[in-house]
């Protein structure tokens, strides 16, 4: 996706682009002559501003409400990371020490693997492999007390949701909207601003700073759009606070304390 500064060079650009858009109607068809037109030119603005508005309203909402869906799913599957961590404290030693240190690299896999190979775009199948060893651990036949099958069948069960958040958070990384929602979203913005263009004012300073402005607004709508389209991508994305909180949580535990 876009890096901050590509974002800031679209906003300008469109911008620019519409300017150089009312300069060249204003040259092909003078405001005299356009300002005849300006009660039908005024109503095909209104309602073609309004549908563009809804549109883009929609679209937004969806995008944000996909990225609020990720961040959720994130901290959900660190959360589950650390109760696996704390849930092995029941089981055999060995057993134990086993799953505390896998949890760990897992987490470490999610900081310095799999969320640079997300925010590429490509996934990492270095989770997969911890997830594989977890439960090659719990699955070796063991005997157990009472209690450490309650430890044992907590320890699955977090392991269980890992794998279905992580799984999830994978499609996530991949989803986007589809091309032609961009062609709506494009063409329709390049039409409000010719439509906005075409309005003939005997102020033209004042008609260029309102087409301006509202280039300004329609572009910074779709780069927010394409911003949050692809939650763990571009300048706004999900980041991996929840394993990093982990990861330091982890590694508190097992500092020596005097």
């Amino acid at each position: 996706m876009l890096t901050t500064a590509q974002n800031y060079l679209m906003v300008f650009g469109a911008m620019a682009l519409s300017l150089a858009s009312w300069i060249l109607i204003r040259w092909l068809w003078p405001m005299e002559r356009r300002r005849v037109h300006n009660e039908i030119t005024g109503w095909q603005i209104s309602v073609l501003g309004t549908t563009y508005a809804v549109i883009v309203g929609f679209m937004l909402f969806a995008a944000w409400s996909d990225f609020r869906e990720a961040e959720q799913n994130a901290d959900a599957e660190s959360s589950c990371l650390i109760n696996l961590y704390w849930a092995a404290a029941g089981l055999p030693q060995d057993q134990r020490q086993e799953i505390r240190k896998l949890a760990t690299d897992y987490a470490d896999a999610m900081i310095n693997d799999e969320w640079p190979a997300m925010q590429q775009g490509t996934l990492s199948h270095t989770g997969t492999e911890v997830i594989e060893k977890l439960w090659e651990i719990t699955s070796q036949a063991r005997t157990l007390s009472a209690s450490e099958q309650v430890s044992l069948q907590q320890t699955v069960t977090e392991i269980s949701s890992i794998t279905e958040r992580r799984r999830i958070r994978q499609l996530q990384s991949q989803m986007k909207l589809p091309g032609v929602l961009w062609a709506v979203l494009i063409i329709g913005g390049g039409i409000t601003i010719l439509s906005c263009c075409l309005f003939g004012s005997e102020y033209p300073v004042l008609h260029m700073l309102q087409l301006l402005t509202l280039s300004l607004m329609l572009a910074m709508a779709l780069v927010a759009v394409s911003d949050v389209n692809r939650p763990f991508r571009g300048s706004v994305r999900v980041n991996p606070t929840g394993f990093m909180n982990a990861l330091r949580a982890f590694q508190h535990y097992n500092a020596p304390h005097p």
